[in-house]
């Protein structure tokens, strides 16, 4: 069986949940191999081996001093070397670059945004704002896919995780773009916006840049905070946490939108939710369209019953 590459997400030794989502869907294509760059591949063997890994191919932390095109060229040379069936790597905006280098330097093609991958390696999207489905697959070499976070759900199947060592040779282009400095964002003790199963997003009906009663609905849930363009534009929440078009893409289990119409735009990066409820004021707002459960009311009416609900039955 060949091998199915998958390029590990981790931090300080952690694999994030992303990874075993990409181990699941390699499983249904052929044998998962995790490619590990950098320190802490010992701390992260034992979850990649939970989740399927045959083999974590660890490659030296100085790939990581450069932007992207060296662990390119690592992964080119690997699908080459060890004959893969495909490659994963997770639709993160630095993942996807590094996905589209690498189906260049194999000479075949590359797969962005997919939500669900079969073991034809034919792959499904989510395009015109979510209204769109469709399905494409690499005609030519190695499909290079780039999935996003919380599209396949994760399931653990035991794997050997043999630990092997693997180098590249960097060339001198690939060197020109040099990290100087990392800056380690505060991340606080709410999960990652991208890979939360639960997200509570605020719109411009929370009407300034108080979100407390967005972020208390978060909270008691264990969940992200997104906003929506409007809401960053004026200012009120910062713009990491937009959810959208030109923000980001999100997919989790349940979306809570409060003040939020429904734009296009908003609906692109959150259509994929598994369930998707909404409180707005305004019973034609469009996200009504969308939704599987609504609420026509005053979001700072309804988020706080709703909150104390909660936080009673925990």
């Amino acid at each position: 069986m060949a091998e199915v590459l998958v390029l590990v997400d981790h931090v300080d030794g952690q694999v994030k949940k992303v990874t075993t989502e990409l181990l699941t869907a390699a499983r249904r294509i052929g044998e998962p191999a995790a490619v590990w760059i950098g320190d802490g591949a010992e701390s992260g063997k034992a979850a990649l081996a939970e989740f399927g890994a045959e083999k974590v191919y660890v490659a030296p932390a100085e790939l990581n001093d450069y932007v992207v095109a060296p662990k390119a060229e690592l992964l080119a040379k690997l699908a080459q070397d060890k004959g893969a069936a495909a490659i994963l790597v997770s639709a993160t905006a630095e993942n996807k670059e590094i996905a589209g280098r690498t189906a260049v330097k194999l000479g075949s093609g590359v797969l962005t945004d997919v939500v669900d991958v079969n073991a034809d390696v034919v792959t499904e999207h989510s395009i015109f704002g979510g209204a769109t489905v469709t399905h494409a697959r690499v005609r030519t070499g190695v499909p290079v896919v780039a999935v996003r976070p919380n599209s396949v759900p994760a399931e653990a199947a035991a794997g050997a995780a043999v630990e092997e060592a693997v180098s590249v040779d960097v060339s001198d282009s690939a060197k020109t773009a040099k990290v100087v400095e990392r800056v380690v964002q505060e991340q606080g003790e709410r999960p990652e916006l991208a890979e939360a199963a639960i997200v509570v997003s605020g719109g411009r009906g929370v009407g300034s840049d108080d979100f407390s009663v967005v972020e208390g609905l978060a909270d008691s849930l264990g969940a992200a905070v997104g906003a929506s363009r409007a809401a960053v534009d004026s200012g009120w929440y910062p713009n990491q946490f937009q959810v959208g078009q030109t923000g980001k893409t999100v997919s989790p289990n349940l979306y809570l939108a409060l003040g939020i119409s429904g734009a296009i735009q908003h609906r692109a990066g959150m259509q994929t939710a598994k369930n998707i409820v909404a409180v707005n004021k305004d019973p034609e707002a469009p996200i009504f369209e969308l939704v599987d459960f609504g609420v026509v009311g005053d979001l700072h009416t309804v988020a706080p019953q709703l909150t104390e609900e909660i936080n009673k039955r925990k």
